[in-house]
């Protein structure tokens, strides 16, 4: 049955107020639920078309949040549980391992997840192509910096599942790439530099690069700029900025200098500070999309140079915070072939290992899952999938708690001893309204910036070859970063080994109101409004026509392309505290209260951490395990 989005929109709150016939229920799930209900094969990894907050996903939360929409909720208590975990991502997992862990394997746990696959944004992508499969990541992808940034809870924590990170790092091949010649580049599109042109050899660096230093293919910065589609006062004063040998800031103290890069936005530093021309400027709109899911208009300064831009290193400002130099400094090694799903599946089979054979990282990675063992009344750990949790409460008496969910278009009450909120901060006011009435504010306040992977499966990398490139970032087009899939051959999964072979194409793109220098959180709901309205035809036709654009004269034809997975994230990045909007310590008491164990509902999610990070999550599920631990006297 093929439904829209507003069909989708307006049939959950009606399937729940008209009580709908069971046929008439299934017309309001998702695509995907449907086929389950109909028997045919589940397994969520294998779909294409609009993935990540696919359809039925989140509809049920815009109505209860957005609209204030009320649901009929049941009395009747129809199963209980030592413990709920609302959200099944990395955070949530976590937390059902540490409690099994603490408190023994008989207890009975049920995580509850509101899309049709676990593991969050860790989600999975493949493409069935005639030489086999191609595999990729739905979101999160790798484990950033974690000989620097993982606490010694995160380390033991994948150490016990079984991943050992020298032998991670030895299943990339880091030299692959430009072993083959082949260098960063930057696209500039017709519309807004006059032409379409892949200028390659890139010298820069940025966080979360995956290249040596000195081995990247750079040429120097002048050759490199002198090719632009700029003119020639352009080129000049971008060389000069790049060169990074001027301080921009000269006649302020240290003090002044920080405070300034507090107060002002990357963009209005290059124009006010280092006089560059609206062009100029548009060259870097779009270089902290991946990295922040935002744009140098609405990012201060500061965060700009933690973000290893350029114009700070003549300013004699004291060193970066370890954090921020280790995501510039570490190479970005740390990935199995389809990013985190691994390290969500490597936890899901410790928690059911009826689920797929096998003990080590290498051997999950080709397991085919048995999504029918996720939710076994036999099984002390379930998982629940397809399920909205649309309210969460304590019971009088410290009894424990209860939750509503709604799947299939029938909503359910099962108790719990204890509750955790492992979903997005914003919506867990609206899930437990009984919050006090500042940490339901606190929460709110996470406003998750909207982020786009989209998976294009080619039946060849030749265009790329033949360009010279094998990651693209582009300052105006809609995709502001394409790049060849990482090289990990892992388990049995081989990368391409020349151009010949099919791969996986990672393109990004974030749906911000460019230049506008509105708020983050602004920014974000718009966005997502956007996001939430376009239509697969139409994100199809943006991928093809920025790749034909990119690619065409080297080669590149439609039929390259195999399949496209668009992994929609309307709520991606955790929101990142900024100087130019936010006041540090009243952040910091904010984060606080947030987070506070209310009865026997506890929060752990990476927002909680406000950090998009996968170790932020693990550690998220560390402190609250502590505080319930804590509580039992345990």
């Amino acid at each position: 049955m093929s439904i829209t989005r507003r069909d989708f929109l307006n049939g959950v709150a009606l399937t729940i107020a008209a009580g709908f016939t069971p046929l008439q229920q299934l017309a309001f799930a998702s695509e995907y639920t449907q086929k389950m209900v109909l028997g045919e094969d589940y397994y969520p990894p294998k779909l294409t078309g609009i993935r990540g907050s696919h359809d039925g996903s989140f509809e049920a939360s815009h109505f209860l949040g957005r609209a204030n929409g009320q649901f009929t909720l049941p009395t009747e208590i129809e199963e209980e549980y030592d413990l709920i975990v609302v959200g099944g991502g990395i955070s949530g997992l976590t937390a059902a391992l540490l409690y099994v862990e603490k408190f023994g394997k008989d207890q009975k746990v049920l995580i509850l997840e509101n899309h049709d696959d676990f593991g969050g944004h860790a989600k999975r992508n493949e493409f069935q192509t005639d030489q086999g499969l191609l595999m990729s990541y739905g979101g999160s992808e790798s484990l950033q910096s974690p000989r620097s940034d993982y606490s010694e809870n995160a380390i033991n924590l994948i150490n016990s599942l079984g991943i050992e990170l020298d032998n991670l790092e030895s299943h990339f091949d880091v030299g692959f790439y430009t072993n083959q010649g082949l260098s960063k580049g930057i696209f500039f599109d017709k519309e807004h530099f006059g032409v379409n042109k892949i200028v390659t050899g890139d010298p820069g660096r940025g966080p979360a690069y995956d290249i040596p230093v000195g081995e990247e293919n750079g040429r120097s910065i002048e050759d490199f700029v002198n090719d632009f589609p700029m003119s020639q006062q352009d080129r000049a004063d971008l060389i000069h900025l790049l060169k990074d040998e001027t301080d921009f800031l000269s006649g302020m103290s240290i003090e002044e200098k920080e405070e300034y890069l507090d107060a002002h936005s990357y963009s209005t530093f290059l124009r006010e500070k280092v006089k560059l021309s609206d062009q100029s400027v548009l060259y870097f709109q779009q270089t902290t999309h991946d990295f922040m899911a935002t744009g140098i208009d609405s990012m201060s300064a500061s965060d700009a140079r933690s973000s290893d831009l350029p114009g700070f290193a003549a300013m004699g400002l004291p060193p970066l915070d370890p954090h921020d130099q280790a995501a510039i400094d570490d190479l970005y090694i740390h990935h199995f072939p389809d990013g985190n799903a691994t390290l969500a599946r490597l936890m899901v089979r410790k928690l059911i290992p009826s689920v797929a054979p096998g003990d080590t990282m290498e051997d999950v990675v080709l397991a085919k899952f048995d999504y029918s063992q996720l939710d076994r009344p036999e099984h002390n750990v379930r998982i629940r999938l397809n399920s909205t949790a649309i309210r969460a409460e304590n019971l009088p008496g410290n009894e424990g708690t209860s939750v509503v969910y709604l799947q299939d278009g029938k909503t359910r009450r099962i108790k719990s001893r204890a509750t955790i909120m492992a979903c997005y901060n914003m919506m867990i006011p609206h899930i437990a309204p009984s919050l006090p009435e500042a940490q339901k504010n606190a929460l709110r306040h996470n406003v998750k910036m909207p982020l786009v992977y989209t998976k294009v499966a080619l039946k060849n990398w030749k265009p790329f070859k033949e360009s010279g490139v094998h990651l693209v970032y582009a300052p105006s087009a809609p995709y502001s970063t394409v790049k060849l899939n990482y090289p990990v051959s892992m388990g049995g999964y081989l990368h391409a080994a020349t151009e010949n072979d099919p791969i996986v194409l990672h393109m990004i793109y974030v749906p911000t109101m460019s230049d506008s220098g509105l708020h983050p959180a602004k920014q974000a709901q718009m966005g997502r409004a956007n996001l939430l309205g376009m239509s697969f035809a139409e994100h199809e036709k943006m991928v093809r026509d920025q790749l034909e654009a990119m690619f065409g004269e080297y080669g590149f034809t439609q039929d390259d392309i195999l399949g496209i997975t668009v992994n929609r994230w309307s709520h991606g990045y955790a929101y990142y505290p900024s100087t130019l909007f936010d006041d540090a310590d009243e952040f910091e008491v904010m984060m606080e209260i947030a987070n506070q164990p209310f009865g026997n509902l506890y929060i752990a999610n990476s927002d909680s951490e406000w950090s998009a990070y996968a170790h932020s999550a693990m550690d998220a599920a560390f402190r609250t395990i502590d505080e319930l631990s804590k509580k039992r006297g345990a």
